[in-house]
């Protein structure tokens, strides 16, 4: 059964957030495992050298922002539904924008982020 841990977030997705939320892109890096994988609303990111690429462009460029909504735990992996703000183009977007951010963690590290706008949670 998901465990809620809205307001108990694992340490490293709790500095994944907060380094985001901060717009401190060496930080927000350093929760990943240098061989993790992003997947960014069906666009993959393999490897560090991709991950930032993508980052220092979408993420960190346009200045976004995660305030969780829920946190879920579902046998080790954490599922966060989070208001999504930010400088982005955001012609046809619902408001508030709530994405799910999909964490796989292994030993202190995130090894892969599924970033997904989830239409039943829009």
């Amino acid at each position: 059964m998901p465990k809620d841990i809205t307001n108990d977030l694992p340490h490293v997705v709790a500095r994944h957030l907060a380094a985001c939320n901060g717009h401190d892109i060496d930080a927000w890096m350093a929760t990943f495992d240098p061989d993790a994988l992003v997947n960014d609303v069906g666009r993959e990111f393999a490897g560090a050298e991709a991950i930032r690429a993508f980052a220092a462009k979408e993420i960190f460029g346009d200045r976004v922002t995660f305030t969780p909504v829920q946190a879920v735990d579902r046998h080790g992996d954490i599922t966060i539904h989070a208001r999504t703000d930010g400088t982005y183009d955001k012609t046809g977007l619902p408001d508030p924008l709530i994405l799910s951010l999909y964490f796989s963690v292994r030993d202190g590290r995130i090894t892969q982020l599924i970033i997904i706008h989830n239409k039943a949670r829009a």
